[in-house]
């Protein structure tokens, strides 16, 4: 259905145009303007992404944690950008990878809308009063340099320097063809009065803005064709509210790609909208008689249409913001109702989506959640495949009463729960860094994911291998070989339990030192237990068989702990890239953890 809508649109768009040219010369520089002020649109958008590697990512968390830092991040955001689609999917991508809550993603989206504000009384009160024009070829010379300049950062300079010369060059050109174009057509002949025209100027208004998927291109166009007296004021006010709502486009467009988070936001987007148009057109009168007093009280003259415009924009927007705050709460919960969440179903990645991909640090801590996800879900595993429960490990209870109490066998295929699940959710993270387009820090952390899926991996295939007489021998009339085995479960469970208890430790830098230790006291017990080991041999409390098995086991019970910290050291929890860099510097490898347990040893005797 979509696919077939869109055959039916192109063509007619495509055939509107050409009958456009056709009938007016005057026409084509119209429409040019707009062609020329979307590219601009482009190039700006691609300029700012070139500094969404970090820079942007770190702002928006530090600071979206109360509303009115979410507001002033929207307005802020959108002002210096220009782009309320650029805010909005970026904004998407960071709640698809659950960076930022539903109530703060919101927030920033009602501040976008004020942001776009700031577009309407640039064009108004500057772009219309001076030519800009002559600011527009030294920006495309320039921009166009830098563009073929190696560095990132330049590119990004140049591509935001040819955009706004593009903004410049394509504002002159709308309003200088609708300056000739009144020689041929008079659009103001067409202009409706009343309610009939608002509505009809409204859905106009929406059209234009999906069609162009730029309500600021839509601005430019209303603001110029006004300027040059092609529209009534009144009619120009009813396409403002058309523009507003049909910038929601983007973002629906936006969140198609990404989980229920993001389509809940394109769904708030979609609501704060339409209600902010219905209030605007249902209170139009009184919206005049404000954007009168306003204006008088700003000295703008009475018959400054375009000015006025840009007054009525930002009134209506702000008011909008001002009823839909309180309802915040409300309007969260009613979207997490009617947009349910998927279940977390079997092999289906959470937090990777393409809406992230984009965005260096996004699409990295989007990585970061999915392998911790894993992670959650391999512990489980092996909790499971040690006939075990996971949260009676995590609870308070003495591990020696877990493991007494779990002294029974559990039949579970791990094999298949391996192919299915953790192996699917393994490849869609290793497919997904794959498709990143990283910086030299940003490939460091993706390379320490990469190998921290290879650990869990690990861990699983070394399950697999324990499994088999872990089954065996924990219900053997042997007390010694049992004996051995419940230790050998205990171990993992009480590694597991600690790793828990260092994931959740709010200081990274403690949590690594804490993982150096947990890796002192693997090495120190595996010491031990070839101790026990060769005593129980002498002893013949076990056959060579079991010995043989047990030494088996030993390893593949060390390796598992071992690769559970592996996960926990390159993949532990947000942070800074400088930070994450030191501090995996300081972690001990295998040789210095040998080297101080040699140390020990020998102050010990």
């Amino acid at each position: 259905m979509k696919g077939n809508l869109g055959k039916i649109i192109l063509p007619t768009i495509l055939l509107v145009l050409a009958y456009g040219f056709w009938i007016s010369p005057d026409f084509k520089e119209i429409a040019a303007g707009v062609a020329i002020f979307l590219f601009g649109m482009l190039a700006l958008e691609e300029g700012f992404k070139a500094f969404t590697g970090g820079v942007l990512e770190k702002v928006l968390k530090r600071t979206t944690d109360k509303l009115w830092k979410s507001l002033s991040f929207g307005v802020l955001s959108t002002t210096i950008m220009q782009s309320s689609s650029l805010v909005s999917v970026i904004t998407i991508s960071f709640l698809g990878a659950g960076l930022i809550g539903l109530a703060q993603g919101i927030g920033i989206i009602f501040g976008a809308n004020l942001g776009t504000t700031t577009g309407a009384w640039l064009v108004a009160g500057f772009g219309l009063k001076v030519k800009i024009s002559a600011y527009a070829m030294p920006m495309l010379v320039f921009g166009v340099i830098l563009i073929f300049q190696k560095s990132r950062q330049l590119k990004g300079v140049g591509y935001i320097l040819a955009g706004l010369g593009f903004l410049f060059l394509g504002i002159h050109h709308m309003k200088e063809g609708f300056e000739t174009f009144k020689s041929a057509i008079d659009l103001a002949e067409y202009a409706v009065a009343g309610y009939p025209g608002l509505f009809l100027f409204t859905l106009i208004g929406i059209f234009a803005t999906v069609v162009m998927q730029s309500s600021h291109a839509t601005l430019v166009l209303i603001i110029t064709a006004l300027a040059a007296q092609q529209i009534s004021y009144e009619n120009a006010l009813a396409l403002a509210i058309g523009a507003n709502v049909g910038t929601t486009i983007t973002a629906i467009l936006g969140s198609l790609s990404s989980n229920e988070q993001g389509k809940r936001l394109a769904g708030a987007h979609l609501i704060f909208n339409v209600v902010t148009g219905l209030i605007a057109i249902i209170f139009i009168h009184q919206f005049l008689a404000a954007v009168d007093f306003v204006s008088e009280s700003v000295g703008i003259g009475a018959d400054d249409y375009t000015l006025k415009l840009a007054v009525f924009h930002t009134l209506f927007n702000l008011v909008g913001v001002m009823v839909m705050i309180p309802l915040i709460n409300h309007l969260v919960n009613f979207l997490e109702r009617f947009i349910k969440s998927e279940p977390d179903s079997y092999a289906q990645p959470k937090y990777l989506n393409d809406s992230a991909i984009e965005f260096g640090d996004t699409a990295i801590e989007a990585l970061r959640m999915e392998t911790a996800r894993i992670y959650d879900k391999a512990t489980k595993v092996i909790a499971k495949g040690l006939s075990l429960d996971k949260a009676k490990i995590l609870s308070g209870e003495k591990l020696k009463h877990v493991i007494r109490a779990h002294d029974k066998v559990v039949s579970y295929d791990i094999e298949d729960v391996y192919e299915h699940e953790i192996k699917s959710l393994c490849s869609a993270v290793l497919d997904f860094s794959n498709k990143l387009n990283v910086t030299e820090h940003q490939a460091r952390r993706v390379s320490r994911i990469r190998m921290a899926i290879q650990s869990v991996l690990i861990a699983m295939k070394n399950l697999k291998h324990l499994q088999k007489n872990m089954l065996k021998y924990i219900n053997s009339g042997n007390p010694h070989i049992s004996g051995e085995y419940n230790r050998l479960r205990q171990r993992i469970a009480k590694a597991i339990r600690r790793l828990e208890k260092i994931r959740s430790d709010e200081h990274s830098s403690t949590s690594i030192l804490s993982l150096d230790a947990l890796k002192l006291t693997l090495e120190k017990n595996m010491g031990l237990l070839h101790e026990r080991m060769d005593e129980l041999i002498r002893e013949g409390h076990i056959s060579a068989e079991m010995a043989i098995s047990l030494m088996n086991d030993s390893h593949y019970s060390y390796s598992i702990i071992h690769n559970l910290i592996q996960v926990n050291h390159n993949c532990l929890k947000s942070e800074e890239i400088d930070q994450s860099d030191a501090e995996h510097m300081i972690a001990l490898n295998r040789e210095e953890i040998s080297s101080v347990l040699a140390d020990n040893q020998n102050s010990a005797e």
